[in-house]
């Protein structure tokens, strides 16, 4: 097994809506009157984490804080679960601000440790967090590594899984960085124990009477001497993630960064769940004002089953492009609660890209599917304004064919169509009257006839109906103007009239 250790040593800052950039205050969140954690800013200036409040005043009077809400580090810590899903399924919450992946079987499927480990920290810092990380064979070891500083401090990296035996990583490690109860670490400096080395040269029975079975136990999890089970993380049923903004956003463009967040927990949530979704929703929840609603809901749908991030994002912008806010907006929430199977990814066997001969005819010159194509169409234009014409099994050319959503499958019950002659590929949106000298039509001078004629006639049916062709009686013809324009026209008891045009 192999274990890899998120730990957010800022995690009751970073969940907190507050603005903490260059052009802002420096800040802190405090609890009890004393600090939490402080950004950097603060901690340059000597404000660190038990400090009285008092004092931090003292030191910086600039100091902005904010109360700690375990509430929203709870649900970083979750949206954080949800978009590791995309990695590994093997997903452990170690409250109150570490989370465990078991990625041994994710390896050869994202090229290596160095890659995934690479990836899954990228994807963390992505939302908005500080993050250190480190590897190990067992959880617990993994948790000590990623305290001590992770692979920014050289403890836990890719390259040194093989390089020493777990307990010479481990001894290195000061005790003060491991985040012991404070009583045990008060009574193993008495012994003049360091380092967790230290505590390695002591023998076990009399640190259980002295120091505690716990944390004798604690160590044995730690090497890999006994069983150290993580309790899975459980997926939500249905996904629903809200996520509050650092200031209020008056631009609907601005929402797009903010929301990336929310879209890679959903991605990992529907990878971990092996599904996809069709449509999902997200909810703008604006600054309460007079006459403005206190939601607006943005839907956002796909020409097929997706959890593509990057799709989902896309689809975004577009209807995020063209939308006008009633009101500045809060926070974000982001909904989907119909998830429908989706099997992994394809790939061909010998293609050199990873992609199949299959996807690359569905696939555009810039590399976009055509289901891609269809859903930026239909952010931009509109779910009705994208169609797909299918063929109908109807005589009057006007209702030969009907419009399918863009991506639907034909139904073979509707694809019989009967036999009839050549049609155009251009069919005008209603004949055009043609005018006549001695008996022949004209459109520019006279129309030679090639073929014809073909006469369609009858519609009874449906003559009362509004916007419906009703009863008709033609003798369609092949024809070629002067300017060599092949023409389907046709003649009733109204005249000539020009009907479509052949490429």
């Amino acid at each position: 097994m192999l274990w890899l250790a998120l730990f957010l040593p800022r995690l009751p800052l970073d969940a907190r809506p507050c603005a903490c950039s260059d052009a802002a205050p420096p800040c802190a969140v405090v609890e009890r009157e004393r600090i939490v954690v402080a950004d950097d800013r603060a901690q340059a200036a000597g404000i660190v984490s038990g400090l009285r409040l008092a004092s931090a005043r003292a030191r910086l009077p600039e100091l902005v804080v904010q109360p700690r809400d375990p509430a929203q580090e709870s649900a970083a810590l979750t949206r954080l679960a949800c978009s590791a899903g995309a990695f590994t399924s093997e997903v452990s919450l170690a409250p109150p601000a570490t989370l465990l992946l078991e990625i041994a079987c994710s390896l050869r499927f994202f090229g290596g440790v160095e890659r995934l480990f690479a990836g899954i920290v990228q994807a963390a810092t992505e939302q908005g967090l500080r993050v250190q990380a480190a590897l190990a064979p067992t959880p617990l070891a993994a948790q000590w590594l990623a305290f001590a500083g992770g692979a920014d401090a050289g403890f836990g990296t890719p390259a040194s899984l093989d390089a020493a035996p777990l307990a010479h990583r481990l001894g290195v490690l000061p005790l003060a960085r491991l985040a012991l109860p404070a009583a045990q670490e008060k009574r193993l400096a008495a012994f003049g124990a360091g380092t967790l080395a230290d505590v390695l040269r002591l023998p076990r029975a009399g640190l259980a009477r002295r120091v505690g079975a716990d944390f004798v136990a604690d160590l044995a999890r730690a090497l890999g001497e006994i069983p150290d089970p993580r309790a899975r993380f459980v997926f939500p049923e249905h996904f629903s993630q809200t996520l509050e903004l650092p200031a209020r956003s008056e631009s609907a463009l601005a929402l797009a960064f903010a929301a990336r967040r929310l879209i890679a927990a959903l991605s990992g949530w529907l990878a971990a769940r092996a599904a996809g979704i069709r449509e999902c929703f997200l909810d703008l929840r604006c600054e309460r004002t007079t006459g403005a609603p206190p939601a607006l809901t943005l839907s956002l749908s796909f020409a097929e089953v997706t959890r593509d991030a990057q799709r989902i994002g896309r689809v975004l912008d577009e209807r995020l492009a063209r939308l006008q806010l009633p009101a500045s907006v809060e926070s974000l929430c982001l909904r989907a609660t119909a998830p429908e199977p989706l099997a992994g990814r394809e790939a061909a066997l010998f293609a050199a890209d990873g992609s199949s001969a299959r996807g690359h005819a569905a696939r555009g010159a810039g590399g976009a599917t055509i289901a891609e194509l269809i859903e930026r169409l239909q952010a931009r234009l509109g779910e009705h304004g994208v169609y797909r014409l299918a063929a109908h099994p109807e005589h009057r050319p006007e209702n030969a064919t009907q419009k399918n959503a863009p991506l639907a499958r034909q139904d073979a019950q509707g694809t019989g169509v009967a036999q009839h002659g050549p049609r155009p590929l251009w069919l005008l949106p209603a004949p055009q009257a043609l005018s006549e000298q001695g008996g022949r039509p004209q459109r520019g001078g006279p129309l030679h006839l090639l073929a014809g004629p073909e006469r369609i006639e009858s519609g009874w049916w449906d003559e009362g109906e509004p916007s419906a062709v009703g009863d008709v009686r033609r003798d369609y013809f092949i024809a070629v103007s002067q300017r060599c324009e092949w023409l389907w026209i046709f003649r009733s008891e109204a005249g000539w009239f020009l009907h479509g045009l052949f490429a």
